[in-house]
């Protein structure tokens, strides 16, 4: 199946696999090398199944072009493009507020690449945090499985340093400075709305 993003360049999902691959190489074996995303994934779940919040990963629109279709049984898609750039990892609802943010991990230990965000992701925290949305990132160093909440704000600030022609990262001095560590747990295993609660409802 041929999978293309909305500028017409091709997915590649060997690719993806092998880089996935590589990113959990080095994660801890207390993590059993699980992603960030699965992580959240099961922390959100928790979250939902304890009524605590409502928060789901986004799905990426797909526009189906081209499908064998010689039965209903054995339909079978052979091309396919992402309708448009996705905005943030993760949206929903927590204590009457909307809550918006993105996961990113890179194996760097001593920054954390802006490259990782795009143009649209900042635009689009911009507008949330316009509305008085909760929105922010999560930042995983998976060499050291070190995972940290930056609120969106602190983003803005580095993302434009970049395009006035600074540093195109983000040093782990300044991520330790302003984000917030966050522990890994059981339940739940990234307890971020504990930051959150500090943060927006100062509890």
């Amino acid at each position: 199946m041929y999978l293309r993003y909305p500028n017409g360049k091709q997915f590649d999902l060997k690719e993806t696999v092998i880089k996935k691959a590589e990113s959990t190489k080095s994660i801890s074996y207390s993590n059993r090398g699980m992603t960030l995303e699965s992580d959240l994934n099961i922390t959100n779940q928790y979250y939902l199944e304890n009524g605590i919040a409502v928060i789901h990963k986004k799905p990426t629109p797909v526009q189906i072009v081209n499908v064998d279709y010689q039965s209903r049984s054995t339909a079978v898609i052979k091309e396919a493009y992402f309708k448009q750039p996705s905005t943030t990892d993760y949206n929903g609802v927590y204590k009457g507020r909307y809550i918006d943010f993105e996961a990113k991990e890179t194996q760097n230990s001593t920054s954390f690449p802006l490259k990782n965000f795009h143009e649209h992701q900042i635009t689009h925290m911009r507008q949330v945090a316009a509305q008085k949305g909760i929105s922010f990132v999560i930042l995983r160093f998976s060499k050291t499985d070190d995972l940290f909440l930056l609120e969106c704000h602190h983003l803005f600030t580095f993302w434009e340093r970049m395009t006035a022609g600074g540093r195109k990262s983000i040093t782990r001095k300044e991520i330790e400075q302003l984000g917030h560590a966050i522990s890994i747990g059981l339940n739940p295993r990234i307890p971020y709305l504990y930051i959150v609660d500090q943060l927006f409802f100062k509890i």
